[in-house]
């Protein structure tokens, strides 16, 4: 097996979940998804770290500590933003996306974002373990393969080897696929 081989075989790196506790009826349906999803690929539970946040705002705070730590490998963020009377949830939501995006690029540690931002309560629910699936465990899956790519380039960049391909090891999901337009 060559070190490329091993890299992207490897079991991941330490991980910090942050989870708003506001709409706790689906972060904590979204957090056991993330969970399982990380020891699923092979991930140790004294590796994982759950971080909690009052609400979705304040993940970008707490991500940002876990994310410039030096400790973790990938920080998946979890909340849940309902449409209300008002546009506040637009604006929570942009900051959100926003914020923990320039730290994944300020950090060069991946940052996902598992924040729904639905319409009512029933699509909240229809994503956190329902029908559509559990967003949290899908968010999991997308850190641990951006951070398994990251890894790649280091290494390609180390030896300077730039021609690799990486490929997580698990299906994305592929929406288009699923609405017909895709084969």
């Amino acid at each position: 097996m060559s070190d490329l081989d091993s890299l992207t075989s490897s079991k991941p790196g330490a991980s910090a979940i942050v989870v708003s506790r506001y709409n706790d009826s689906i972060t904590s349906v979204m957090l056991d998804g993330a969970i399982q999803a990380y020891l699923g690929a092979g991930g140790d539970e004294d590796q994982l770290a759950i971080l909690e946040a009052p609400g979705a705002y304040e993940l970008i705070a707490v991500a940002n500590a876990a994310a410039s730590s030096g400790i973790y490998a990938s920080v998946v963020c979890l909340g849940c933003v309902i449409r209300g009377e008002t546009s506040h949830d637009q604006h929570i939501a942009n900051a959100v996306a926003v914020g923990l995006g320039e730290i994944s690029i300020k950090t060069n540690v991946p940052v996902a974002f598992g924040v729904l931002t639905t319409n009512t309560i029933e699509q909240a629910r229809e994503r956190a373990g329902g029908s559509v699936g559990n967003k949290g465990a899908e968010a999991m899956n997308a850190v641990l393969a951006a951070s398994g790519a990251i890894r790649v380039i280091e290494h390609a960049t180390k030896n300077n080897t730039p021609g690799v391909r990486f490929t997580p090891g698990f299906d994305v999901p592929d929406k288009a696929a699923r609405a017909g337009g895709g084969s």
